[in-house]
């Protein structure tokens, strides 16, 4: 993995990394995450995939000037892609990032050959009436976050079978007891990785605004072949926002999954993700000039 800084207007810049070779994907991560991302990467490129991530912005070491709003960091994702000298490409936007990927797909159009929303944010979502926008504005404000992160990725390392069920509750509306039995035997280990990754920055607090700078009209512009990938027991973002972008998108389809939750990268089902995601990816590279889409070799490690 390459991690690189784009230098923007005004002094602010942009952390990605990229990692692979081969058809470029743009990945927008979720919330409390970062260009260092690592959920679904594998399959993509032992398929033969490159992948970009930027990390959004108040993420990382990304200025949070740009998520001022999501023309503003979208701006700086194209601007990102213009450096690359890449035409076109695939994107995947993951749970909070997806407003990112929608409002990207819907105002450059000609640079997006898929589109594809993984638990995806498609709309409002946490509001200050909803108890978890409360807490997170306590635990995940910048000052506190880092804190916050260290003593769940102490706690995790320690006890990660502890801390899952712990935290459970917060990706899956499923018991506990049920949820123990899609866990497969690497999935601790996962967990405990991704603890270790987490942090909020300041971009959490910008997550929590850009969903509402979603509009029905976003949707309807989107007019590339869109896949939604949607856990039916997702207990972070309701089900409702799949329905959403599935209703409002002209080229969508709609893929509900069988797994445990909102990490529909872990447990018994997962399999499913790489499967449909990677049919769904080669049946739109057969029609995309690879010339257009070829990420320049001398940015790959």
């Amino acid at each position: 993995m390459k991690i690189e800084f784009l230098t923007l207007s005004e002094g602010t810049r942009l952390q990605y990394s990229i990692r692979g070779e081969g058809q470029p994907i743009l990945v927008l991560h979720g919330g409390h995450s970062n260009c260092t991302e690592e959920f679904g990467y594998q399959a993509l490129l032992d398929a033969g995939y490159s992948l970009i991530t930027p990390s959004r912005p108040g993420y990382g070491e990304t200025s949070r000037e740009l998520g001022e709003s999501l023309r503003t960091a979208c701006q700086a994702y194209e601007e990102l892609l213009r450096h690359l000298q890449i035409k076109k490409l695939h994107v995947i936007a993951v749970s909070a990032g997806g407003p990112s990927g929608i409002f990207f797909a819907s105002q450059y159009p000609q640079r997006i050959c898929t589109l594809t929303l993984q638990s995806a944010v498609t709309g409002p979502w946490l509001t200050s009436k909803d108890k978890e926008y409360k807490a997170a504005k306590i635990l995940f404000r910048p000052g506190v976050e880092a804190y916050v992160w260290k003593l769940l990725a102490s706690v995790t390392d320690r006890f990660p079978r502890y801390m899952f069920k712990q935290m459970a509750s917060s990706f899956t509306k499923l018991p506990w007891r049920e949820v123990e039995s899609y866990l497969l035997p690497e999935d601790l280990e996962a967990f405990r990785a991704m603890n270790r990754r987490q942090r909020s920055g300041h971009g959490f607090m910008i997550d929590l605004v850009h969903p509402g700078q979603i509009e029905i009209q976003h949707l309807q512009n989107v007019t590339c072949p869109v896949l939604i990938m949607h856990s039916r027991q997702d207990g972070t973002v309701p089900l409702e926002h799949a329905h959403r972008a599935s209703k409002h998108m002209p080229n969508a389809q709609l893929c509900l999954l069988d797994t445990w939750g909102h990490l529909i990268w872990l447990g018994k089902g997962s399999e499913q993700v790489n499967q449909e995601l990677l049919s769904f990816l080669s049946q739109w590279d057969k029609n995309t000039n690879e010339s257009e889409t070829s990420v320049p070799l001398s940015r790959i490690d």
